[in-house]
């Protein structure tokens, strides 16, 4: 993550929830980018090689709002346990947004799905309060499909 300015707060997203199958299994649906459009609400399509640093294109859905296609960077790919990417507006140093979705095997065999976003840049505040509600429920509904694709498919 890009470090925020001295003193300052990086504003988030964050949310958790638990999945009734083995993190191996949560996995291959998070690393199937070509079944995105059927199957995540909110990244409805990622396209790009999954090799860290290299660049993605991605299209998000947030509900009640507008689509956007938006280069990415690939910032952290360990199979079974994170995935992570970072966006920008224009620079970083304006706005940007590190999105992962970090899988954790819990007690009971399941998965807990750590899925968050830490925002930055001097307009970090003033967008993020423009669209932090829509894309809260985007991660509500991505969360959503991830877990019913899941515990629909076999281990």
């Amino acid at each position: 993550m890009i470090a925020p300015p001295q003193g300052g707060t990086v504003p988030e997203i964050q949310t958790q929830l638990e999945i009734d199958t083995p993190p191996d299994t949560v996995w291959r649906i998070l690393a199937d980018f070509p079944a995105y459009p059927d199957c995540n609400p909110f990244v409805t399509s990622i396209e790009g090689r999954q090799t860290v640093g290299e660049r993605l294109t991605a299209r998000y859905e947030p509900p009640d709002s507008r689509a956007t296609t938006q280069g990415l960077t690939l910032r952290h790919f360990e199979p079974g346990v994170e995935l992570r990417w970072l966006g920008h507006l224009g620079s970083p140093y304006i706005f940007y947004g590190e999105h992962s979705v970090r899988l954790e095997a819990n007690a009971t065999g399941g998965t807990t799905v750590h899925h968050s976003e830490h925002f930055g840049g001097v307009l970090a505040v003033p967008l993020l309060w423009l669209v932090r509600k829509n894309t809260e429920r985007g991660f509500e509904a991505m969360n959503t499909a991830l877990k019913a694709r899941a515990e629909a498919s076999p281990a």
